[in-house]
């Protein structure tokens, strides 16, 4: 069996969009009073005694190393013909620039919200400059998931294959993540009346 690094990564990225998934649906439970709806009170007490706030953070350290390790693999792997240089600012990268350029927004937008998460930089921060820095999670879903879509497994400039398993998971995440904003803002727009 021969296993291709270029594989290793694509596999990696669409565990890092699943984990960002589900990092950003945290953050928008977070936001809400969602220890008094009937769900949370149903769950089990094992997960109604954990921390969400420490899971969200948590599931963003992995997120972000499921993306280090996504690109890392993508360097290791000769045939690409990627450098970090090319990983970075992708403004010469040898396949799909715009969709790389993607994926390499929503890593620095990830690495300015979990920087302005940690305590020592927060405490710095009013609440309202937090919380805006914190609002880039959503552009920074919609770069993973355009990215994730769009961009040749093989990096072989193939048009896209819309029904390809692995273009179904960013898609999935993507339909998620837009479920989950529509109901989120509904509560917004509910809480405000």
């Amino acid at each position: 069996m021969d296993i291709r690094l270029l594989d290793v990564s694509a596999v990696i990225g669409l565990c890092a969009a699943c984990a960002l998934t589900f990092n950003i649906l945290l953050g928008m439970m977070l936001s809400t009073a969602y220890k008094r709806s009937t769900l949370w009170k149903e769950l089990p007490d094992k997960i109604k005694k954990l921390h969400m706030v420490d899971v969200h953070n948590w599931t963003a350290y992995v997120a972000l190393s499921l993306v280090f390790f996504h690109v890392l693999f993508l360097l290791l792997d000769s045939s690409t013909k990627f450098t970090l240089a090319n990983a970075l600012w992708p403004v010469n990268a040898p396949h799909q620039k715009l969709e790389v350029a993607f994926g390499t927004i929503a890593l620095y937008a990830l690495i300015t919200v979990i920087i302005t998460t940690q305590k020592v930089v927060k405490k710095k921060m009013s609440f309202r400059l937090w919380k805006n820095i914190h609002l880039i999670s959503y552009g920074t879903a919609l770069l993973f998931i355009i990215h994730g879509i769009l961009l040749d497994p093989n990096l072989k400039d193939q048009p896209v294959d819309w029904l390809d398993g692995e273009k179904l998971v960013p898609e999935i995440c993507g339909l998620i993540l837009v479920a989950a904003s529509v109901i989120r803002y509904r509560y917004h727009v509910k809480r405000k009346c």
